[in-house]
């Protein structure tokens, strides 16, 4: 009987399917001033139109099956948008340009890599859950503007309420005393969303204090052994 159920329950085991569900995403949509056709799979961007390279990008990570693109692709992401844009106008003007929903933006701002005085590194400022794009992102290094060695990432949807990401970062050399800001503007800000990241020299440890207390240490160890050491020899001779 023992022998039968445990026999049951393996058979059972054996015969269990794991039903696994694949979410496959197409985003497309346009502004007046920018347009998005991004394809994903299970939450993850798997290639996008780049409409400044003029083609498409793929970004599946290397270890992934890399795929090509069908030819006239990019061709047909270069329609697509000007459909898009031809509709939106169309949608504007019969709605008599209706008022949007706005969801305003937050923003962080921290360095890629550890910060070595004088050794390349990139800033990294995360603007995150505004609607409807765009936003404008601005640099600083010491209150004064900064356009070399910026750039941004393509918008990135969140699924759960529609609104938006977006990656902007700077190349720069750490300089002690340098004030790096990220300034975010956005339709529904009252004013513009300042982070600042101060370039500070990392603390090195010194040796010095442990070395010292642990000298100290042991000196004083050793004189309480010394006299310990004589007071056992004193009561010998009494």
């Amino acid at each position: 009987m023992i022998l039968t159920g445990i026999l049951l329950i393996l058979t059972g085991i054996i015969c269990t399917e794991t039903k696994l569900v694949h979410v496959d995403l197409s985003h497309n949509f346009c502004t007046d001033s920018d347009a998005e056709d991004m394809y994903g799979l299970d939450g993850e961007e798997t290639f996008h139109a780049d409409f400044t390279k003029e083609e498409y990008v793929m970004t599946l990570p290397e270890f992934a099956d890399q795929f090509g693109m069908e030819e006239g692709a990019y061709q047909q992401a270069v329609g697509d948008k000007a459909i898009c844009k031809q509709n939106l106008a169309t949608v504007i003007q019969a709605t008599h340009n209706p008022t949007v929903a706005q969801a305003p933006p937050m923003s962080s701002i921290y360095n890629r890599d550890d910060v070595k005085m004088g050794s390349k590194n990139t800033l990294i400022c995360l603007v995150t859950g505004f609607y409807p794009p765009p936003v404008n992102v601005t640099w600083t290094r010491n209150n004064k503007m900064v356009t070399q060695g910026v750039s941004s990432s393509q918008l990135r949807i969140n699924l759960h309420d529609g609104s938006f990401n977006q990656f902007y970062t700077l190349q720069f050399t750490p300089e002690e005393g340098d004030i790096y800001t990220c300034t975010v503007e956005h339709q529904a800000l009252d004013r513009p969303m300042a982070r600042e990241f101060d370039v500070e020299v990392p603390a090195e440890a010194s040796l010095g204090p442990a070395v010292f207390c642990g000298v100290g240490l042991t000196l004083g160890l050793l004189g309480v052994a010394t006299g310990t050491f004589f007071l056992v020899k004193g009561n010998q001779c009494n």
